[in-house]
């Protein structure tokens, strides 16, 4: 790896993990229960999440069928759980997969975290130190 590329990922991981490391809130889209028909129009929003709060995406099935989602900031206690939620009638098992860094629960899935962060930028610059 070229020490230009080391570079960038360094600093993109530095953008991305700085305010989480400055201990200020983080920010997260936030989008109410949606159906995956509307989900194409439906805008996310950015919000600020209360402290000791952490970003999270909630995908709801209705048998093998994936119909909800829904984005925000919850209680670290709270996330990695399935619970039923009851909308319009219908009951859908819900997910909740949470991230612990700013914008991180924009994507179709919530899958990375801090650690995974963490030992990529360490990889990044022992190569720069290559």
């Amino acid at each position: 790896m070229s020490r230009q590329k080391a570079v960038l990922i360094s600093t993109l991981w530095l953008n991305l993990m700085l305010p989480s490391l400055l201990c200020e809130n983080l920010r997260c889209f936030y989008s109410p229960y949606q159906t995956q028909e509307k989900q194409a129009t439906f805008k996310l929003v950015v919000t600020e999440c209360p402290p000791k709060e952490v970003c999270y995406k909630a995908q709801g099935s209705f048998g093998t069928h994936n119909a909800l989602t829904q984005r925000g900031c919850m209680l670290l206690e709270k996330c990695n759980h399935v619970a039923k939620v009851r909308l319009r009638g219908a009951i859908y098992n819900t997910s909740y997969s949470c991230c612990d860094w700013s914008y991180c629960n924009s994507s179709t899935g919530v899958t990375a975290d801090f650690i995974t962060l963490f030992i990529t930028a360490v990889l990044a610059l022992k190569l720069m130190a290559l």
